[in-house]
């Protein structure tokens, strides 16, 4: 960050906007001071305080909300898509295979090529890359591809030949250990210094888009500890969004020794539906089998005993249906073992929860649990022939992800993006959830923005953040956007209302065809950390 950027205003004035603010509905102004937001209310009163402060903005009808947390994101892997080889939007497999041989004559120094978002579910014919043409691809170097879901990889024959030991040479995507195997190859070939400023990239793009905080989800199947523990030390440096860290393995210490706040995270109780590894009660629709358990109920039960013993927070991966199962049997199981009440205390969270029941709902309800969820995954991958209904068939496929119904049963929701999965997009990810493709599962814009907001910092155990009132922390960003509207309350499209009688702060049109809000500034703790050019 710049030293304009990273500076640390004392007392702050913004003045003729938009404040978003239940403390008051109409506020045009706010007062920050020594990291905290501490008065919110109309331009009129603003010149009360135009004499004591260290700087005023002007935000000449700008929009203020509280910051965007992302709940779920691979800082690192993030940040290597980004400076890396990126295929989400590569049309065919001819298409990649030719990104990827550019790719590799634009990068003859790099000890292994990484690229990342592959999907040939939607590629014509439906066949990954072989082995064979990503050698003819690279020139024979070492390649890294991991599929859109991160489930899955293929990989060059130089690439397992750096691999400890035997594994598999099928001519297939790596899947379960295999695939952990060559993904810590891939990545141990990556410097300390590339990995830093991977870490800068990722949190430099968030900071670009209004998110102030990020729960990064490592662990050992998916980084390492030191590029954990370099990136928890990297945000503690320096000017950034807050990173809050999950370290998905079942030794408590270690992820306490860590400086993680739970052993959770993405704690694979089972894969995911592209890659045919999420746990599903009945078979796949195009595969003869139901996926892939790595943890049973009874593992789930000792883990969350055990985190909830040690003041942690438990956390479990969980996609398909039986998987939920296993983890819902597994923390009631736990309950019954330390007690009810301090389970719901400990606030332990599922990851994705995609595949939910009408029982499996209540019993998130019933026993404290944060879904931590991603709707961009139903705008990438729903609909009557998209990825779901292909993997399920297009009935079971329209009861995933129901987040009116985890809204109506009283479900903590956190709303992340899963990067690299899917894209840090904040508005679009509040979009994705208020025009759900399946419209019994859509949720109000301001419960979406809700969840995005403030569920995230609930979701860590924090009550009094993620709004802008005063005594909360002064995380916010600055948007430029049309005018702000409100959604009626018992609409579930897009019926839209300005009255003000409503006494709602009102939030961007995010119907489809309408610009998302662009960020002209973020800031975290009261400090700036992102400026847009020109702004």
């Amino acid at each position: 960050m710049s030293e304009r950027t990273a500076a640390s205003p004392r007392t702050v004035l913004l003045r003729r906007g938009e404040i978003h603010s239940p403390a008051d509905s109409f506020a045009t102004a706010m007062v920050v001071e020594r990291g905290q937001v501490a008065w919110v209310g109309s331009e009129g009163a603003a010149d009360a305080f135009a004499e004591g402060v260290d700087e005023v903005v002007d935000l000449d009808g700008a929009l203020v909300t509280p910051a965007f947390t992302d709940a779920h994101v691979h800082t690192t892997s993030t940040g290597l898509a980004l400076t890396g080889l990126d295929l989400s939007t590569a049309p065919s497999l001819e298409a990649a295979l030719a990104a990827v041989r550019d790719f590799a004559a634009a990068r003859p120094n790099d000890r292994v090529l990484l690229g990342h978002g592959w999907d040939a579910a939607r590629w014509p014919g439906g066949r990954p890359p072989a082995r064979a043409e990503l050698d003819e691809a690279t020139g024979g170097r070492p390649l890294y591809l991991s599929r859109i879901d991160v489930h899955s990889a293929v990989v060059t024959t130089a690439l397992l030949d750096m691999v400890p030991g035997s594994i598999t040479r099928a001519d297939e995507p790596l899947t379960r250990d295999a695939h952990h195997a060559v993904r810590a190859a891939a990545f141990a070939a990556v410097t300390p210094a590339q990995r830093r400023e991977a870490q800068r990239a990722a949190l430099a793009r968030a900071a670009s888009l209004g998110v102030g905080s990020v729960h990064e989800c490592a662990g050992p199947d998916i980084s390492s500890e030191d590029d954990f523990t370099g990136l928890l030390r990297l945000a503690a440096e320096e000017a950034g969004p807050r990173v809050v860290g999950y370290w998905a393995e079942q030794d408590v210490e270690k992820a306490r020794e860590l400086g993680a706040i739970g052993a959770a995270g993405d704690l694979f109780v089972d894969g995911s539906l592209g890659s045919h590894t999420a746990c599903l009660h009945e078979p796949y629709a195009d595969a003869g089998h139901t996926g892939t358990s790595y943890l049973d109920a009874a593992a789930v039960a000792a883990h969350v005993a055990a985190c909830t013993e040690a003041g942690l927070q438990a956390g479990f991966h969980a996609i398909g249906d039986a998987a939920v199962t296993a983890v819902v049997d597994g923390v009631r199981a736990a309950a019954e073992k330390v007690g009810l009440a301090r389970v719901r205390a400990a606030r332990h969270r599922v990851e994705h929860a995609e595949m939910l029941t009408p029982d499996t709902v209540a019993a998130f309800a019933e026993l404290g649990l944060t879904a931590s969820v991603q709707p961009a995954f139903d705008a990438l991958w729903g609909g009557e022939e998209g990825m779901y209904a292909q993997r399920l068939g297009i009935e079971r496929a329209r009861l995933l992800n129901p987040f009116a119904a985890l809204l109506r049963a009283g479900v903590p929701l956190a709303f992340g993006s899963d990067s690299p999965v899917t894209p840090l997009d904040p508005w679009g990810t509040v979009r994705a959830a208020a025009f759900h493709r399946t419209p019994e599962h859509r949720v109000s814009v301001r419960a979406a923005f809700t969840a995005h907001t403030r569920g995230g910092w609930r979701a860590v155990g924090r009550d009094d953040a993620g709004v802008l009132v005063p005594g909360a922390p002064a995380d916010y960003a600055v948007w430029r956007t049309d005018a702000l509207v409100v959604q009626a309350p018992d609409d579930r499209v897009a019926r839209w209302s300005t009255d003000p009688r409503s006494g709602t702060p009102g939030l961007p049109d995010l119907s489809p065809g309408a610009d998302l809000p662009v960020c002209l500034r973020t800031v975290v703790g009261g400090r700036t950390v992102f400026v847009r050019p020109g702004e």
